[in-house]
């Protein structure tokens, strides 16, 4: 587990983050190399972790991360370079089920079986 993933997952469960996933991206997608998804018991929680996380992310000196949505609340995107995380409010995450889509087994996985 790299050093920038590690803090993510780490933040988040400082922050008591619910069902919290990491998805390996390497050889499925080139925008990162990991995807975590998370849930917060609600918007303030949510909008909560994500500031916690790119405070946290600065002061460990691995950069500078982006964020989307902060103005609702109910999906918070944070594009980290390595590591994009996405920050739910539970009914928002089960809705888009980005599990689902990410988790696939694509063709050139399914041959090397």
């Amino acid at each position: 587990m790299n050093g920038l993933l590690g803090l993510i997952l780490k933040s988040l469960d400082d922050d008591k983050a619910e069902d919290i996933i990491a998805i390996e991206l390497q050889g499925k997608t080139s925008i990162a190399d990991h995807m975590v998804i998370a849930n917060g018991r609600s918007s303030r929680q949510v909008l909560s972790m994500a500031d916690h996380l790119l405070r946290r992310i600065k002061e460990a000196g691995l950069g500078t991360a982006q964020l989307e949505g902060k103005s609702q609340g109910d999906w918070v995107l944070i594009d980290a370079g390595d590591v994009i995380v996405h920050l739910f409010r539970p009914e928002v995450r089960n809705f888009y089920n980005l599990e689902k889509m990410w988790s696939v087994t694509l063709p050139s996985e399914q041959a090397a079986v």
